[in-house]
Order: C-alpha cells, then sequence, then structure tokens
C-alpha cells in the first residue's frame, strides 16, 4: 500500500523540475507554465471533493483499481501533448487521479487496529512522501537526458501495470455507508467541519502548512534554473531527495500519535515551518543553506501532515473518508493558491517575497498552536488509543 501511494501521488510532482524545460518548449511565460501544478492540485481538491467521500458508499478496492486506470490514461496524454491548450486541462486530470493515494491511505487505515492505526498511518505515509520525492528526482533526471516527455510515458506504463496487481491482491473492504446516497455524501462534510472542532483545528494546520510549502517548491524551480545556480532539470529533481528525512520520520510521528502526544509534537512542527525560511533566505545566495532550509520545512510538513491526519481518522469510523475528504480539500485549495501566489511574487518582486510569505505562514500555524494547544475541548483527540 505504501508502494501504491507513493507512485499514485508521484502523477502530481513529476512536473515540478520539468517546469522550465516545457515553458522553453512551448514557449511560454514562467506564470502560465506554472498553472501546470496549479491546475494539478486543484485537480486533486476536486478528487477530494468528488471521488473520496465514495470510499464511505462503494468497495474501495474496486474504486481503487478504476483510479489507478484513469491515472494511467492522464499521464499518457499529458506525455504526448502538443500544445498548452492540450497540456493544461490534462494537468487537471492527472491531478484528480493522483487522489488515488488518499484512498490508499484510507484503505490502509480501516484494515489497522486502533491501537497501531497511527503506526500503520505512518508507514503510508512514508511511501507517499517518498513519492513525492522520488518524482521530482526521477522526472528532473530522465527530463534532463530523454526530454520531459518520457517521465509520463514510462509512469503511465507503469499504473497499468499497478491497476492489475491491485485487483489481484488487495483485500475487499466492507462498506460502511450504504444507507446514504451520494449527494448526502457530499452535503455532510460541511456539517462534519461544522460540528468538529478538532477538524477546523488541524484544517487550520494544515491549509498554513501546506501553502507555505508549496510557495517554496514552485518558486524554487525558478530560482534554482536561473543564476548563481543556472542548474539543469536534472540537478533540480535530485533537490527532492533533501526532504527525505521527512520520510524517515514519518513512521515515527504516528507512534506518537498512538501514544498521545499529538499537542506537544504539533508544536514542534509548528516551529519548524516557521524556522526553516530563514535559511531558505539565505538560500537565494548559500547552496548548503538552501539544502538545509528544504530538509527543515519537509521535515515540519509531514510531521504534521502525519499528526492531522491521525488525530482527524479518530474521530467518526464511519466517516473516515469525508474527514479526510474535508481536511484535504481544504489543504489542496490552500496549496494551489500558494503554487500560483509563489509564481507572481518571484516574478515581480523575487525570491525575498517568497520567503517573508512563507514565513508569514509558518508563523500562523505556530500561533494557533499557542491559542489552541491547552483547549480542554480539543483535549480528547489527544489521547492515548487503547
Amino acid at each position: 500500500m505504501a508502494t501504491t501511494a507513493a507512485m499514485a501521488v508521484a502523477g502530481n510532482y513529476y512536473v515540478q523540475p520539468l517546469l522550465p524545460t516545457i515553458g522553453r518548449e512551448f514557449d511560454i511565460a514562467n506564470t502560465t507554465v506554472a498553472l501546470a501544478m496549479t491546475l494539478g492540485q486543484l485537480g486533486y481538491t476536486c478528487g477530494l471533493l468528488f471521488i473520496v467521500p465514495l470510499a464511505d458508499l462503494l468497495e474501495r478496492r474496486q474504486l481503487v483499481v478504476i483510479m489507478s486506470l484513469v491515472a494511467a490514461v492522464g499521464l499518457a496524454v499529458f506525455g504526448s501533448a502538443t500544445s498548452v491548450a492540450v497540456l493544461l486541462p490534462i494537468a487537471l486530470l492527472v491531478g484528480t487521479a493522483s487522489v488515488l493515494a488518499q484512498l490508499i491511505v484510507l484503505t490502509a487505515t480501516a484494515l489497522a487496529d486502533d491501537a497501531e492505526r497511527g503506526r500503520v498511518l505512518g508507514t503510508v505515509s512514508a511511501g507517499l512522501t517518498l513519492g513525492i520525492l522520488l518524482a521530482r528526482t526521477a522526472s528532473g533526471a530522465i527530463g534532463d537526458v530523454y526530454g520531459w516527455r518520457l517521465t509520463y510515458w514510462l509512469a503511465a506504463a507503469l499504473m497499468f501495470v499497478q491497476a492489475g496487481v491491485l485487483a489481484r491482491v488487495l483485500p475487499r473492504s466492507q462498506e460502511t455507508a450504504r444507507r446514504l446516497h451520494y449527494r448526502a455524501l457530499l452535503r455532510s462534510m460541511p456539517a462534519l467541519l461544522r460540528d468538529e472542532p478538532v477538524l477546523r483545528l488541524r484544517v487550520g494546520y494544515g491549509t498554513a502548512m501546506f501553502m507555505s510549502f508549496n510557495l517554496m517548491w514552485t518558486a524554487i524551480v525558478f530560482l534554482l534554473a536561473e543564476p548563481p545556480y543556472a542548474y539543469g532539470a536534472d540537478v533540480i529533481g535530485l533537490f527532492g531527495l533533501a526532504g527525505a528525512v521527512g520520510a524517515a520520520a514519518s513512521s515515527t510521528t504516528g507512534r506518537l500519535a498512538d501514544r498521545g502526544l499529538s499537542a506537544p509534537a504539533t508544536g514542534v512542527a509548528s516551529l519548524l515551518l516557521f524556522a526553516a525560511w530563514l535559511p531558505l533566505w539565505f538560500g537565494g545566495r548559500s547552496l548548503a543553506a538552501l539544502v538545509a532550509g528544504v530538509i527543515i520545512l519537509d521535515l515540519g510538513l509531514h510531521v504534521m501532515s502525519v499528526l492531522n491526519m491521525s488525530e482527524i481518522l479518530r474521530l467518526r469510523p464511519e466517516a473516515r473518508s469525508r474527514l479526510q475528504a474535508a481536511y484535504l480539500i481544504c489543504y489542496f485549495v490552500a496549496g494551489g493558491a500558494g503554487s500560483a501566489l509563489s509564481a507572481l511574487l518571484w516574478t515581480h518582486f523575487g525570491w525575498t517575497a517568497v520567503c517573508v510569505t512563507g514565513a508569514t505562514c509558518g508563523a500562523m500555524g505556530g500561533l494557533l498552536w499557542l491559542a489552541t494547544c491547552r483547549s480542554p475541548l480539543l483535549s480528547t483527540a489527544h489521547r492515548p488509543v487503547g
């Protein structure tokens, strides 16, 4: 399941180190080519809204296999696009299909016992994180030598193979919400946000951190492609490996959640998400500082992500898909906004403006933690399970 999550989410991140290459091929501005990343995030959000809730209604294995096939087709068409008019709409489809990763997370946590759900979530999340990291590295390396299109053709072939493997080995799930109609499932998500204070709190953390994350990863591609760095797509892609520490921390973070230590761990993650922007700012002139900032920011994001999902999925077992969807819709709307804002800030104001905005997002998460960490209303979310 961790491998499947990695392959699924990678489809939404292959494009990042390839943005300058694609822009040159189609002779379009940075702000235009960055729309491929923004539309991917928007598509992911659409998938969260319209597809993930179906996991509370339909048999999950069938849904997972179908989404694998849709992802394969989308990746193949993206790699074959001959114009921006084709490329950008297909980016939306690829992003939508990448929501398969969240269906895998749901399947894994549904199979886990309560006492080990955080550990299981951490393991699958580590796979998902490695998918994001290795997607950038692989696409950068392949794109620099063989062209950006081969990345997508190879990914499409792997997704077709994956669909067959999942159809054969994935356990069947038990449907938990057949009494609800599809429209009722969609209507219930705003009600969950209204009724669950822990969900609202974790949405606050998630939106602040993912906007900050996308501000960095969109602008850093353009920073590295220009002097004083002037790197190619292969070297830019290697920067994804700087975040491997975050993947290594995911499993440990899940165990902290199982032990009821989410509140202090959230404070540490918030501090990391704010502090990362100082070395990132120096990274405009120093490669060592830039790498350090990427490591710190990725570590903070992945620790916070596991904590957020662990707390949310404890709330209502019969509504896990909708809880996850409600949280992640807000999360990826913020991510898409961060990608679009990053391109604008970079084009008109430069790297310093990106860093100031990212640090502001990190500070908002830290202030939210200070305001709520002792709230009696939220303390039940931090008790050990079992």
